[in-house]
């Protein structure tokens, strides 16, 4: 049996590049300054003239580049073949891979290893365009909480104070049965939240939540809306449960705690991106992990993200 990080392309860097360009540009090259494609050719590599793999001129803007530019790869010198491999084992870790082992699996340093990590959650992250659910769909809706509870509640009020999870980080998912998962980091689960977080959300869809009261209201919107109450130890009532999104969480809270084990409250919508979109395209959608990684690389495009920005507190 062959490894999968012994495809040509992940352990030789023109191998690799071919592979992207391929994927990125399947109809030949297209000049990221100018969008010309009608004179552009291939200039080629020589390491002694400081002539990089992959350049690429444009007879109509004159200007250089390669299918790096514009891309999550942008100024970046890692090669092309360990930003390959670090795609697979991302896309292909069902509770996700550690920079740790990233670093030592690729050989890179421990601060190229997270900024990698950082990027390629960035081409998983899910546009929003999609809405969720939709006409005879069931869509799931739940919240739950990241971090520690603190051992003395400063403040006992509402649920929340009672559960301890008032000062936790507070996260909103939709999925979709049998479909695909959306999660909305969320500050609290005010109704103005709640809105925000399902504006995605199809109204023609059947909702299933369980029996939050920010859920009511925002209910009656959709094609019908039923509930589980939990407090009275009711998961199931027929076709009538969250467990779908349970589920979910279940593989999430698994791999922030098991496997990532902290996470900086400015980093948390890019985790959630990254567990949205392997249980998107999970083997029940279709998806094996050579396919799931190829989907991850169409979305490295426009999704540029500097080391500066993934640091700031104020990244979101």
């Amino acid at each position: 049996m062959t490894s999968a990080l012994s495809a040509p392309h992940m352990i030789n860097e023109e191998a690799a590049y071919a592979y992207v360009e391929a994927r990125i540009w399947p109809n030949g090259p297209v000049c990221p300054h100018c969008g010309g494609i009608d004179k552009v050719y291939a200039i080629k590599a020589n390491t002694a003239k400081r002539v990089r793999l992959g350049l690429k001129k444009c007879g109509q803007c004159r200007q250089q580049f390669t299918v790096k530019v514009g891309t999550i790869f942008e100024q970046s010198h890692v090669p092309m073949n360990l930003w390959l491999q670090a795609m697979y084992l991302m896309a292909s870790s069902k509770k996700g891979i550690s920079t740790q082992q990233l670093h030592r699996t690729l050989g890179v340093t421990l601060k190229t290893a997270w900024f990698m990590s950082h990027r390629i959650r960035e081409a998983m992250k899910d546009d929003g365009s999609t809405p969720m659910g939709g006409v005879g769909a069931v869509l799931e809706v739940d919240e739950t909480f990241l971090g520690q509870q603190p051992t003395v509640f400063v403040n006992g009020k509402g649920w929340q104070g009672k559960r301890g999870t008032g000062g936790m980080k507070k996260i909103v998912t939709l999925v979709e049965r049998g479909g695909r998962a959306r999660s909305i980091k969320v500050e609290t689960l005010q109704k103005s939240e709640i809105v925000r977080a399902m504006e995605t959300a199809h109204r023609d869809s059947a909702l299933m939540t369980d029996q939050a009261q920010h859920y009511r209201r925002i209910g009656k919107e959709f094609a019908s809306h039923q509930s589980v109450d939990h407090g009275r130890g009711e998961y199931g009532r027929g076709a009538v449960t969250t467990n779908t999104v349970e589920g979910f969480f279940s593989i999430f809270k698994r791999g922030m705690r098991g496997i990532y084990q902290h996470c900086g409250e400015q980093h948390l919508h890019r985790y959630l991106a990254e567990f949205d979109f392997r249980y998107s395209n999970r083997i029940a959608m279709g998806f094996d992990d050579k396919a799931r990684t190829d989907r991850a690389l169409a979305g490295i495009v426009g999704k540029r993200l500097t080391y500066k920005t993934a640091c700031s507190q104020e990244a979101h």
